[in-house]
């Protein structure tokens, strides 16, 4: 079934009920819509769009941050049988211009952030680009762009029908360019499907459950993990801001069910708690049955913290890729918290093998690269035939990532194919120094990374972000590694902040380049 289709069976079943919430604490607005109200907005910007030229096959970038219009502005455009292009919040004005021209997008649907960037740009982008629309205040309209709520009002609430099968493409996501530039992922109608039926599968959403989201839309993670909830008709909240404090509330007003962390956010909040900033008294939190955490390695001490402070909660881990339609293909399981650590086993109906250079499967125990196969993996890198022919063997996504798989059957990710440390011949494998320093009790936020050395090809850097309140020598550094072998110990110590993405992962291009010149 297409997800245009879910969310129409949705409006029949629960149109009056409430779909989406949007909460902006920092100024204390909330909005919400039915799922009604949604299908009818997600057939709006349909109409809208077709009226405009836009036809099957086309492409139509979606730029703008977490709101409550987000996701019927994109339904809409899949109802289309155009291509879904959402791009990430953060791309500066060449990135934006070079994923519209890789896309070919024909129609650029944005927010208010964005009017300086596409100003910018805008000469360029006018070679292909014939519709702009803004979805913001009308004295902020830019005069080339037309008005989103005008454009709803003129609309018919009746879906066009386009005739779409289920194996047709239906988005470009481009990856979050951690180890490189970004590639644009093409996702067909069956993957995202196949993404609600994983999801649901994993998390046990029922009608009653109600998810919090908190991560940015644009990209496959948050969306594919609201699909759980999205397949059964079950309420979900946008937050606006990721302050624990209103994350908290948020969880009590809205008797929030599920939500999805990453690292960062998880830590706030224990801080918070211990700190005594957050005093868990003040919240209604007995129906919070599930936090997972997903994007990127879990620290095991900070999900024990986590256990301790909330031992009533269920814990998932989730791994996966934008090339396999987000999170899914492994994931931990909310009853295997004695492999905490582990990211999981094979998600369902997801196959997984561990293989040399060679592609050969690896002595069991042995580290190599983790390669999953299942109906979320991409169609290809779109206009790049070669990324794809390296990337996709006989239906197999090759991942980049480095894992091992234990006698249990548990898989542990090692790390990063390209962020592997070569140093005097050993490869070190950063998430497990990255793990080993989490463990100390100042160490707010770490990244362990490879710089240049002229003697042994690269040495490990650690780069630590201090607890607030704390103070850390490069001493007591040096003396908590003691407990590591000597060739894994950082051979630098850098005190500084650890930038991460939108979605949680260390930027590690960014520190590389910063500290390594490179």
């Amino acid at each position: 079934m297409l997800i245009t289709e879910i969310l129409a069976r949705n409006a029949r079943m629960y149109g009056p009920e409430t779909a989406l919430v949007e909460r902006e604490p920092e100024k204390n607005r909330r909005k919400e819509i039915t799922w009604k109200k949604f299908d009818d907005q997600a057939n709006q910007v349909a109409n809208a769009l077709i009226t405009r030229g836009i036809k099957k096959g086309d492409r139509v970038v979606h730029l703008m941050t977490n709101c409550i219009e987000w996701l019927p502005i994109y339904f809409g455009i899949l109802r289309t049988g155009a291509w879904a292009v959402p791009l990430n919040f953060r791309f500066v004005a060449k990135t934006i211009r070079r994923c519209a021209e890789t896309a070919g997008a024909k129609a650029f649907i944005f927010g208010e952030e964005f009017i300086d960037r596409i100003n910018s740009i805008k000469e360029d982008l006018d070679k292909n680009v014939k519709t702009y629309i803004f979805v913001g205040p009308e004295e902020l309209r830019p005069g080339y762009a037309e008005s989103y709520r005008k454009v709803l009002e003129s609309q018919s609430l009746v879906d066009p029908q386009v005739d779409i099968e289920i194996s047709d493409e239906a988005a470009l996501y481009f990856t979050s360019g951690t180890t490189g530039t970004p590639k644009a992922t093409l996702l067909t109608h069956r993957n995202l499907e196949f993404a609600c039926v994983v999801e649901n599968h994993h998390h046990r959403q029922t009608h009653n459950d109600n998810f919090l989201c908190l991560p940015p839309l644009y990209h496959t993670g948050a969306k594919m993990h609201w699909f759980g909830n999205f397949i059964v008709g079950a309420r979900a909240v946008i937050l606006k801001g990721i302050d624990p404090q209103w994350i908290m509330e948020a969880i009590s007003e809205e008797k929030v069910t599920v939500a999805w962390l990453l690292v960062p956010w998880a830590v706030d909040i224990l801080f918070a708690i211990q700190s005594g900033e957050i005093k868990l008294k003040d919240y209604e939190l007995d129906q919070w049955r599930l936090m997972h955490i997903g994007a990127q390695p879990v620290p095991p001490t900070l999900i024990k913290e986590w256990k301790r402070v909330f031992p009533h909660h269920q814990y998932d881990t989730n791994y996966g890729l934008t090339e396999c339609t987000g999170p899914g293909c492994v994931h931990l399981g909310m009853e295997n918290m004695h492999k905490v650590g582990a990211i999981g086993l094979p998600g369902f109906d997801w196959e997984i093998k561990i293989v040399d250079d060679q592609l050969n499967p690896v002595t069991p125990g042995q580290p190599g690269e983790l390669m999953v196969k299942g109906p979320g993996v991409m169609k290809g890198y779109y206009k790049n035939p070669e990324a794809t022919r390296e990337t996709l063997v006989d239906g197999w996504l090759l991942t980049g990532d480095v894992a091992r798989q234990d006698e249990d059957g548990f898989i542990w990710l090692v790390d990063r194919k390209k962020d592997v440390i070569i140093t005097g011949g050993e490869n070190i494998y950063p998430v497990e120094i990255e793990d080993f320093l989490q463990a100390h009790p100042k160490i707010l936020d770490v990244a362990v990374i490879g710089l240049p050395s002229l003697r042994l090809g690269e040495i490990s850097a650690a780069v630590i972000k201090v607890k607030p309140g704390e103070e850390l020598a490069k001493e007591e550094i040096d003396d908590f590694c003691q407990a590591l072998p000597r060739y894994k110990r950082p051979r630098r110590i850098i005190f500084g902040d650890v930038p991460r993405n939108p979605t949680g992962k260390i930027e590690k291009p960014k520190l590389r380049k910063q500290y390594g010149g490179a």
